[in-house]
């Protein structure tokens, strides 16, 4: 269950203060409307699944076939790799890891250099090298060889924040809880079609939880960011291939000095 946090609004106080509840619930329906009909354009434009995070995603990287306590310890470890690192970089480290079975004991029994070798290129490799063999010691001693089941346990863990403790709950054990998985890819689009306005991750998943009809929390992380590899990219965006030309002030900006 998420940690406890101030009700995000989508109008300010003072606004609020002067509209009646029926009608703050009619501009949140709007709200949550234009956001549906965003959402059936973009997965319009994902519908062939081709992006980096659909070919070589965390979703994609931990075995299977292993036992279920391994699938989600290598499932951690994938979303502990991809911060900062691209999908093609993260897979092909986790393919090097699995290759000395990727397990809490095989790691323990790296050395620092040998641990760091295996996850190079990663970013901030060394660090994230200190961090699993932190968190393989809690998870043998606290956790039984397995991993944390809830988002508070998962979030206590060296170098786990929200956004993968939320996605460890999705991919890891199937469930959504009270979270979504927010990444830069998701807090830049969600700004650039105006469905929010926050400067944070933090405050794109508070604002979200408020608007994004809760069936598409699951689904939302992996659309997006296919969405923010493909074609709304973080500098020059495809607008002139994007169904929603027009509507996010960056196309909007690119129109006006067109003209």
């Amino acid at each position: 269950m998420a940690p406890k946090r101030s009700t995000a609004k989508i109008l300010k106080t003072n606004q609020l203060n002067s509209l009646s509840t029926n009608e703050i619930e009619d501009i949140n329906c709007s709200k949550q409307n234009k956001i549906c009909q965003d959402i059936k354009l973009i997965k319009s434009m994902r519908k062939n699944a081709d992006a980096p995070v659909d070919l070589m995603g965390c979703q994609t990287c931990a075995d299977a076939n292993a036992d279920p306590k391994v699938f989600r310890f290598q499932t951690l470890v994938a979303l502990m790799l991809s911060s900062q690192t691209k999908d093609q970089i993260t897979s092909a480290a986790m393919e090097r890891l699995r290759s000395v079975n990727c397990t809490i004991s095989s790691i323990l029994n790296l050395s620092n250099e040998q641990l760091e070798e295996l996850l190079k290129p990663v970013g901030f490799y060394r660090r994230k090298a200190e961090y699993l063999k932190r968190v393989c010691a809690i998870l043998r001693d606290k956790y039984n060889d397995d991993i944390p089941n809830t988002f508070e346990g998962l979030c206590e863990l060296p170098g786990v924040g929200p956004k993968m403790a939320n996605l460890a709950i999705k991919i890891a054990f199937g469930r959504i809880d009270e979270g979504i998985g927010v990444d830069t890819h998701v807090h830049r689009i969600c700004n650039r079609l105006n469905w929010i306005k926050t400067k944070t991750a933090e405050q794109t998943e508070f604002e979200l939880r408020e608007v994004l009809p809760k069936d598409e929390w699951s689904t939302i992380n992996q659309l997006l960011v296919g969405f923010g590899q493909t074609i709304c990219l973080p500098v020059r965006p495809k607008c002139s291939e994007c169904l929603l030309n027009g509507q996010c002030y960056y196309s909007k900006k690119i129109n006006l000095k067109k003209k």
